[in-house]
């Protein structure tokens, strides 16, 4: 009778999905962080006097900070583990968080907002670096996603809190920041209490769940074999950079949704404080079921199929061009709720690729390289973070206005996906050139 490896060190654990939820817990409540400046944008915006383009400009300042700290932390994260990094993280977002509610001018603002996009710049690399070490191929997709999804839930939950406690403080749009802000120090505790870098290092992984996750792991869960490759070396894979590219245009329409469209439902909509809380919270919640399904259907179609980098390719290519279009008309639908029906349809979309560059990039290159790898491709993609609020403030200033903003996007969107169609193709051998 053959034993399985798993069988003979003892029953297999699930200490993988405590991780896991964490994780999912600490994303949501980064988000939360992040889409209340958008919801407190408009107010904001009245009692300071800002232009459209001065705010621009402060919603851009977050990501001046956030795109070379995904590099950062990624490049963090494959040298002193994921858990101490996102700790640090976590930390410091929390107080910039809170810090927000001090602000009393441009440059105030503007100061805050460089610091909490720095806090916040590594978590979307060292959640992928913690995923790909503790989950094996066949649930990799899945793990991802459902990280992900709190992503969006947290702007979701967060945009009606944020809108529940300004209307119970008459307008006070301060309070949301500091009490998020207090929020994220408990989050840091139980981060602590529960990650850990690696399943061998977790006293609740039992031998078998160790094996269980290491007999199935994904490339860059594993260290490659002999002397490690210079990182940047696998820059230069098509997939990569294909990637990348794409990302850049999820990112553009992403970063636009974010701090514009609760702004673009107050002024171009004419919609109050209560309806602001259902409006700007709906496409989020389409978001979190697309990023979710994602993970699970592209897992799915990699299992029935073989090619698990074609299945997520694809996706991302035929989704995110249906989103880029959908984009562009969103600001010429004639009523208010036929507009915010089709951003929670964009939205879902959009997050239905979510999962995917995360993967793509894991199946390209080996462990000992994925956070910086993955890092650098989210410092590129993200400068869309950078220009795409800058841009979208002069945009509506201009004779383009709303109409224009959402076209920019949807084409910045498209091509990303036709790059990555016709030069993100798998092709056998690709870490072995660059080694």
């Amino acid at each position: 009778m053959v034993t399985s490896a798993a069988t003979t060190v003892g029953r297999r654990t699930r200490a993988r999905f405590g991780v896991l939820a964490t994780n999912f817990l600490v994303l949501g409540l980064n988000y939360s962080d992040r889409a209340a400046f958008g919801v407190a944008a408009p107010f904001i915006i009245a009692e300071f006097g800002f232009s459209s383009s001065a705010f621009g400009w402060l919603a851009a300042a977050f990501a001046f900070t956030y795109s070379p700290f995904g590099f950062i932390g990624g490049w963090l994260a494959d040298r002193y583990g994921p858990r101490n990094v996102m700790a640090w993280a976590i930390a410091a977002w929390s107080v910039f968080t809170a810090l927000t509610a001090a602000g009393f001018s441009f440059i105030s603002f503007l100061v805050i907002r460089l610091l909490f996009g720095a806090g916040e710049g590594p978590q979307a690399t060292v959640t992928a670096k913690l995923m790909h070490n503790w989950f094996p191929k066949r649930e990799l997709g899945m793990a991802v996603g459902v990280a992900n999804a709190s992503t969006p839930l947290g702007g979701a939950i967060g945009t009606p809190i944020v809108v529940a406690i300004m209307a119970a403080t008459d307008g006070n749009w301060r309070l949301p920041f500091i009490i998020f802000g207090a929020v994220g120090v408990l989050f840091l505790v139980g981060w602590l209490v529960v990650v850990r870098d690696t399943p061998e290092q977790h006293r609740g992984a039992s031998e078998a769940e160790v094996a269980y996750i290491r007999e199935g792991q994904a490339s860059a869960g594993k260290a490659s074999a002999g002397r490690a490759t210079a990182w940047w070396r696998y820059l230069r894979i098509s997939s990569v950079w294909a990637t990348a590219v794409a990302y850049f245009g999820y990112a553009w329409i992403l970063w636009t949704f974010l701090n514009w469209f609760p702004t673009y439902l107050v002024q171009e909509r004419g919609i109050d404080l209560a309806q602001l809380s259902i409006g700007g919270s709906l496409p989020w919640i389409g978001g979190c079921v697309g990023m979710v399904l994602g993970g699970v259907v592209t897992d799915w179609i990699a299992r029935r199929t073989g090619r698990s980098m074609e299945a997520r390719r694809w996706t991302v290519v035929v989704c995110l061009t249906l989103t880029a279009v959908l984009f562009a008309f969103v600001g010429v639908v004639s009523s208010t709720t036929g507009a915010i029906f089709l951003m929670a349809v964009v939205i879902l979309l959009l997050y239905f690729t979510g999962a995917q560059y995360w993967l793509i990039i894991g199946e390209a290159v080996p462990g000992d390289a994925y956070g910086s790898v993955s890092g650098a491709v989210q410092m590129f993609a993200t400068t869309a973070s950078i220009f795409a609020p800058i841009v979208t403030g002069y945009v509506i200033e201009s004779a383009l206005g709303w109409t224009g903003t959402f076209a920019i996007g949807g084409a910045v969107a498209v091509l990303g996906a036709l790059l990555l169609g016709f030069f993100g193709k798998e092709r056998s051998g690709d870490v072995m050139e660059v080694g």
